[in-house]
Parts: C-alpha cells; sequence; structure tokens
C-alpha cells in the first residue's frame, strides 16, 4: 500500500513539474496568429496571378522538352553514347547539360524574340498576362511550325477536326505541339541510325576477325570499343555531331 501511495506521489509530482515547463513555453513562445480575410479584388487578382505563375513554373520542365529543340539534341547525343559502346562516358549530367546549352543556344533568336514582344511590354505594364502569353506563343509557335512535318501536323488536325489555319498564328497549341514532338522525335532517329552504322561496320568487321581466329570465348565488344573510339577521336566527332545538330535547325 505504501509502495502505491509513493509511486502516485511521484507521478503527481512529474506531471506538476511537465505543466510548469509548459507554462514557462508557453509564455516564451510567442504566439502566431493565421488570418484569412478579405482583401478586395486587388489581393485576390494577386493570388490569382502569383497561382498562375507557380503553374507555369511546374509546367517549365514540359515546356523545355515539347516546345524547343531540347527533344532532338539529347536523343543525338543519346544515340552517340550508346553507338560508342562506352556505358556511363559521358554521364548523364555531362549529356543534359551539354543538350540544355545547346538548346538555349538554337533558341535564343526565338527567345529574344518573346522577350521582346512579350516579357518587355508585360514588365511595363503595356500587356495584361493573357496578352503577354498571346504574343510569347507567337514566335514559339513559328519556330514549331518550320520544324514540323505536315503530315503529323495534318494528323491531330483530323483528330481535333481543326479547321484549316491560315497561318501558323491560327494554328493552336494543343495540336503544332504533339505534332512537332513526333517531327522531332522522327528527325532524332534518323540522325542516330546514321550515327550507328560506322561503328556498327567496325563491331561486324572486329566479330569475324575473332571468329576466323577462333576466338569466340572473346566477347567482340572488348576489341572493337577501342577501334571505336579511335575513330571517333580521329574523325573530331563532338564537332560533326554538334555541327549537324546545328546545321540541322537551320532550314
Amino acid at each position: 500500500m505504501n509502495k502505491k501511495l509513493i509511486l502516485t506521489l511521484t507521478a503527481m509530482t512529474l506531471f506538476s513539474g511537465l505543466a510548469a515547463d509548459w507554462a514557462a513555453a508557453s509564455s516564451v513562445i510567442p504566439n502566431i496568429d493565421i488570418k484569412v480575410g478579405n482583401g478586395g479584388p486587388q489581393s485576390g487578382a494577386t493570388s490569382l496571378g502569383i497561382l498562375l505563375l507557380i503553374t507555369v513554373l511546374s509546367l517549365a520542365p514540359a515546356i523545355l522538352i515539347l516546345m524547343t529543340s531540347f527533344t532532338r539534341i539529347v536523343i543525338v547525343l543519346g544515340f552517340v553514347r550508346t553507338s560508342l559502346g562506352t556505358q556511363q562516358m559521358p554521364p548523364n549530367q555531362i549529356l543534359i547539360g551539354l543538350a540544355l546549352f545547346m538548346t538555349l543556344f538554337v533558341m535564343s533568336p526565338t527567345l529574344g524574340e518573346v522577350n521582346k514582344v512579350a516579357l518587355q511590354p508585360y514588365l511595363k505594364g503595356e500587356l495584361s498576362q493573357t496578352q503577354a502569353l498571346d504574343k510569347a506563343s507567337e514566335p514559339m509557335k513559328k519556330f514549331m511550325f518550320s520544324h514540323t512535318r505536315e503530315k503529323d501536323l495534318l494528323l491531330f488536325m483530323k483528330y481535333t477536326k481543326t479547321d484549316k489555319p491560315k497561318s501558323y498564328k491560327d494554328i493552336p497549341l494543343t495540336v503544332l505541339v504533339p505534332a512537332f514532338a513526333i517531327s522531332e522525335l522522327k528527325t532524332a532517329f534518323q540522325m542516330g541510325f546514321m550515327i550507328f552504322i560506322p561503328f556498327l561496320v567496325i563491331d561486324m568487321v572486329i566479330a569475324s576477325t575473332l571468329m576466323a581466329m577462333g576466338m569466340m570465348m572473346l566477347p567482340p565488344v572488348m576489341i572493337s570499343l577501342p577501334f571505336k573510339i579511335l575513330l571517333f577521336v580521329l574523325v573530331d566527332g563532338w564537332y560533326l555531331i554538334v555541327k549537324s545538330l546545328l546545321m540541322s535547325f537551320n532550314v
């Protein structure tokens, strides 16, 4: 009975100590009061503007991939690494970084036009957000339209039953963006196939030579890899690849 009483008194003492510490902490930590009130039409417009900005930023990766030259460049660079058979050399970070800077280089005239006709007037208050987006879409449409195959464009126009446009400005982005994307994929795979051919010839020659010598247990990749790298270095492969990519956009 005495033990139970001692335990009860001990628990009450600890509880009272914790309560005192909590009260002291409550007096030190300031109260934070968050209120959601009615700020009027101007506050609502500001909130909608911030929400729209966050939405655009969340869609930025998709815009970069599907509305610029990034798709073609990164796929071709990936084909180069695969055809060489160098596994992870160059690393993904290098290929993505190179593709990103080449995209900025190729898209600089278009981005400059967007900045001139849409961004700067919007920052000066001459255009609303909707007007600025409409103005910004025109240079992007012009770039995508110039690199989109007519067959791909007609595919999506027939599916959406879109009327025949008078110019590229009348083509909706919902039609032009996917058409541009699949056109870029086809162009990138065509360039990748041409890159594969010389390295495929080296692999076939090395494999035939090893079979003729009776070295069937020796992987041909181990022998062909140094020769492929040597060929790529001798012809200055990276220069030729980048030059071909840049010339493919000067149409």
